[in-house]
């Protein structure tokens, strides 16, 4: 059986290793300015600017948060992103990712269960 630390380092890491490939999955697409530029069509201003700023912040934070630094702030962070990404894009499509659905909701949801669940536990460390 893992211990609880070990556990809970494990899923920081593979949280930090997933939201990483997000990021730079679309910064290698060249798919920044697109992105800025759905975010200016959804009605935010400085489309690009916060497209620059969630794909650096996907790359970037996801090192501090892997060496355990600022977990709580980014773990926020990251589900208030996710979340947003519900409202303006999953939750049209359902629940389901894939199978009886498509670019739904679910895999947001447990992405942002899992950010909550390792931000409290990281409180006071």
């Amino acid at each position: 059986m893992l211990k609880n630390d070990t556990a809970w380092t494990l899923l920081r890491l593979v949280l930090a290793g997933l939201i990483a490939a997000h990021g730079w999955a679309r910064l290698f697409a060249g798919a920044v300015p697109p992105f800025g530029t759905w975010l200016e069509g959804q009605g935010f201003p400085f489309g690009a600017a916060i497209a620059w700023g969630i794909t650096l912040l996907e790359i970037g934070g996801t090192v501090l948060l892997a060496v355990r630094r600022f977990v709580l702030p980014l773990t926020l962070v990251y589900a208030a992103i996710y979340a947003m990404g519900i409202v303006l894009v999953h939750a049209k499509a359902g629940w389901f990712v894939v199978g009886l659905g498509r670019n739904g909701a679910e895999y947001s949801v447990l992405l942002i269960a899992c950010l909550l669940c390792v931000g409290l536990q990281s409180r006071g460390k």
